[in-house]
């Protein structure tokens, strides 16, 4: 049988990172208090209080992790929120439980069957939990020697460790001096080694030398000398999804295929002894399964095959909460010539819990636009505001949302660090919605090839 390799996550500094403005960066969680009522206004959610307490519901089922293969779908019109009810769950759960997002359509581009790629992202979906314990060298720093050596050049060195009970000296190879020199520890911090991996990670600075604050900056984190004995055992647990088990034990460059984008189709049977491994290791108390999500945006965009193969998928204890949104009506289930509401088929409908989601109404609207503005950095006129939020009621939200940023640049190119209504109105001739679009098109349809709407027109008038 093949040996089932469990990827060892290492801590590691998040590098500074240049934060986009997106469609749904604004979004920070669902909005709802302690007992799942939702506020008016709150962590970028706006209105759709029923649709938000319901996810709240679906949400702390999720956190249990106790229930899975469970379907919901969010419906309603374009334009009401419901790719923002997704995200605010996903910002709600936190790094620690799987959430993958994904449109319909993008199984349809993939090298690889459309029940592989659904399978993927099933197992993106499913988290292991998986606890491990180390030896760990835990104390504060007394003295670090280096030494040089004239001929070779190699570095060697002992670095004097102490808790609150002893004192230990430890010799240093090449790489933790290192990191000794990376990291910039010095005698009075309070460090940890990984005596497997050797790793160094700083935990702050001794508060005995908490008199040397002025010098070393407010930035600097102070902590309790260690007690006890230097070296100990520490459980750590890390999470990883099953797919990402799946990779490192499927392909000969291991977990370097994650960055690679392209991972291909796994064959069936590594999974099964995937699976089987980490039974064992729930079992043996070395690992919990975390059921996750998988958010499925413009669901309709399945065919038939997709449907029966989601229909099979839920009836497994392995599988995780599975979101879908659409904004159709009752419209053609894709691959067949039938109809169906949303263009699902029913017997998939009646495994969803349905949340509905409505229009906003001008005052939501309103509260929207100013929480785009604060999102984008955009100083608008209160005039400005209201003449955007009629644009929104009149065209749609999504238009009147992305007349922001064009009206701040018009405002910055006469100089003027807020956007008043002549810079809104500007925008609002330069840049069509697609009422006006549509109308254009058949006022002057018979200029444009292939007059389709003539003869539409033509026909009806005949018939």
């Amino acid at each position: 049988m093949t040996t089932v390799n469990a990827p060892k996550i290492n801590e590691y500094k998040e590098a500074t990172r240049v934060e986009r403005v997106g469609a749904q960066s604004h979004i920070r969680g669902l909005g709802l208090d302690g007992d799942l009522e939702p506020r008016n206004i709150s962590q970028g959610m706006v209105g759709q209080k029923k649709a938000r307490k319901a996810a709240g519901i679906i949400l702390n089922t999720i956190r249990a992790g106790k229930i899975a293969g469970r379907s919901i779908l969010i419906a309603g019109q374009p334009g009401t929120g419901k790719t923002a009810i997704a995200m605010g769950i996903a910002k709600a759960l936190g790094n620690d439980i799987p959430f993958t997002a994904m449109a319909g359509s993008e199984i349809f581009s993939l090298q690889m069957s459309k029940t592989e790629s659904l399978t993927q992202a099933f197992r993106r979906s499913i988290g292991v939990r998986i606890k491990e314990e180390t030896e760990i060298v835990e104390g504060e720093v007394v003295e670090i020697e280096i030494d040089k050596s004239a001929t070779s050049g190699a570095k060697t060195g002992k670095i004097t460790l102490k808790t609150t009970e002893m004192e230990t000296i430890y010799d240093l190879g090449a790489k933790m001096i290192e990191s000794i020199t990376k990291e910039k520890i010095s005698s009075g911090d309070v460090i940890t080694i990984d005596k497997v991996s050797g790793r160094i990670s700083k935990l702050g600075r001794s508060f005995a030398k908490a008199s040397e604050f002025d010098a070393l900056g407010p930035q600097t984190r102070h902590v309790q000398c260690p007690e006890g004995e230097i070296e100990k055992r520490k459980e750590v647990v890390h999470t990883v999804t099953l797919h990402e088990i799946d990779v490192i034990n499927s392909r000969q460059k291991g977990f370097l295929d994650l960055f690679s984008g392209d991972t291909g189709e796994i064959d069936p049977e590594i999974r099964d002894q995937i699976d089987s491994k980490v039974a064992e290791w729930k079992e043996e108390g070395k690992a919990d399964i975390v059921p996750g999500v998988l958010f499925i945006d413009e669901v309709h965009m399945l065919d038939i095959e997709c449907f029966s193969f989601l229909n099979r998928a839920l009836e497994s204890d392995k599988a995780p909460i599975v979101i879908l949104a659409t904004n159709r009506g009752i419209t053609n289930i894709r691959g067949t010539t039938y109809k169906g509401p949303h263009g699902l088929p029913i017997d998939l409908l009646d495994r969803c819990l349905i949340i509905q989601t409505e229009p906003y109404n001008e005052a939501e609207i309103r509260s929207i636009l100013e929480i785009r503005c604060e999102e984008e950095d955009v100083e608008m006129t209160e005039e400005a505001k209201e003449v955007l939020t009629k644009i929104g009621v009149d065209t749609t939200l999504r238009y009147s949302i992305q007349l922001i940023t064009t009206a701040n640049l018009v405002a910055q190119k006469r100089k003027s660090n807020e956007v008043d209504v002549e810079d809104v109105r500007r925008v609002y001739s330069m840049f069509i919605d697609h009422v006006r679009s549509t109308q254009y098109l058949r006022d002057h349809q018979a200029e444009y090839m292939f007059d389709e709407y003539q003869k539409q027109t033509q026909k009806m008038q005949v018939e």
